[in-house]
């Protein structure tokens, strides 16, 4: 559009030359060229504006998705610490943020064995038969607030949303997908961006793109699939 627009304009600088040129009786001309000058210092400028404004709007946009997408990786890896202690996820931040303060996952060692399988053993009259069988050992226990969050205590803030909209949270869900659990944090672009043009907000929402972010949401997870991922590319985190 903003091509478009600066092609249209040339044209009509153009046009209206010739036009001054052609009718335009000789004393008058002088008039004409300052307004027609006036005319075109100020399309020029808000030209540049509308370019100068998105640029702006782009620098400001990866600024904030940086800040909130390292928020939805501390979210994402309390979940999946959450789940290896309890088996699924949890759609509560207030569960989360205390299973992070107090929480320990056991570092766990699996290893094959042979058993007497009794069954067997008496189907076969007496003659011993062994079994294969996985034995789970529990080695020890690490702090989830030390692996994760090395000491920090940003942890009781990280359902915060912390640029945009002031006050917002992320949207945290959690459940079962063909009884597989799943969990999904998102925010709204309008959010993170909400002191920003609306239409530049709309335009961001339409964007579909390799090096952008899809969709009119931030995301990591899913409630559609089985997936712990953030639908970012990786040019906008610092953490992986």
């Amino acid at each position: 559009m903003i091509i478009l627009a600066i092609v249209l304009i040339i044209v009509l600088t153009i046009a209206i030359v010739w036009l001054i040129d052609k009718f335009v009786p000789k004393k008058m001309k002088p008039l004409i060229h300052l307004v027609l000058w006036a005319i075109i210092i100020f399309l020029s400028y808000t030209t540049f504006m509308s370019v100068y404004e998105e640029i702006k709007f782009n620098k400001l946009k990866v600024e904030r998705y940086k800040k909130v997408i390292d928020r939805l990786i501390d979210v994402r890896d309390s979940e999946l610490a959450y789940k290896e202690v309890h088996g699924q996820y949890t759609a509560s931040f207030d569960s989360l943020i205390k299973f992070v303060e107090n929480g320990k996952v056991p570092i766990t060692q699996r290893r094959d064995t042979l058993i007497l399988d009794e069954e067997r053993t008496r189907a076969f009259g007496g003659v011993e038969t062994f079994m294969t069988k996985t034995l789970i050992d529990t080695l020890s226990f690490y702090s989830v607030k030390d692996s994760i969050f090395n000491g920090s205590d940003r942890y009781k803030t990280m359902m915060n949303v912390g640029v945009g909209k002031e006050g917002a949270k992320f949207v945290l869900k959690a459940g079962k997908l063909e009884d597989i659990s799943v969990f999904e944090a998102s925010v709204e672009k309008a959010v993170i961006l909400d002191d920003q043009e609306k239409y530049l907000i709309e335009k961001e929402n339409q964007v579909v793109s390799v090096d952008g972010v899809n969709g009119s949401r931030l995301t990591v997870g899913s409630m559609e699939e089985v997936f712990t991922k953030g639908n970012w590319p990786k040019s906008y985190t610092t953490k992986e």
